[in-house]
């Protein structure tokens, strides 16, 4: 079964011409709505996803302004307002070296370098200049481990593994 990820929220209508306004949700828009792409619409209410193309691609204030192939006026593409743009996983680029997405990291074992087991990362916050993963314990106890050179020392995708070195009062 093709596993999906989103990529932006269409929310909105642009002009007559078929534009539609995306919020996006990928860190790669210029690669995920260059012209020719391939993005699938899922539509509330519909069982499925609907296959279209990317005919252009631009910014306007905060959101991404999309136009698909054979939707050339608004009539076409009211319809898609709330649908999630997905692209299944075929889709997904290779990262460079140490770069992870998050559906890879999430549901990761956490353990010390020590050997004790923190628990397993559940979310991932991005509040600022580094990614905070939220790991949730045995007991229920949720962990917060920054994602940074001197705390994480080794992650191992194929093995859901991540191993850490706690700085001082980092777990509580």
């Amino acid at each position: 079964m093709e596993k999906w990820f989103n990529v932006g929220k269409i929310v909105n209508t642009h002009g007559i011409k078929g534009e539609v306004r995306v919020i996006s949700r990928t860190d790669f828009p210029h690669e995920r709505y260059k012209k020719g792409n391939v993005l699938y619409i899922f539509l509330p209410n519909s069982t499925q996803p609907l296959e279209v193309k990317v005919q252009s691609h631009r910014t306007h204030k905060n959101f991404d302004l999309l136009t698909f192939e054979g939707y050339n006026n608004i009539n076409q593409v009211e319809g898609f307002r709330d649908g999630i743009l997905k692209v299944p996983e075929s889709q997904l680029s290779d990262l460079p070296e140490n770069e992870f997405y998050f559906h890879e990291i999430i549901g990761c074992t956490v353990i010390t370098d020590q050997g004790e087991e923190i628990g397993k990362v559940k979310e991932i916050l991005t509040p600022g200049a580094n990614d905070v993963w939220v790991v949730k314990g045995k007991g229920g106890k949720e962990q917060l481990i920054p994602y940074i050179v001197d705390v994480v020392k080794d992650i191992n995708i194929s093995e859901k593994k991540i191993i850490i070195t706690p700085i001082e009062g980092l777990l509580s």
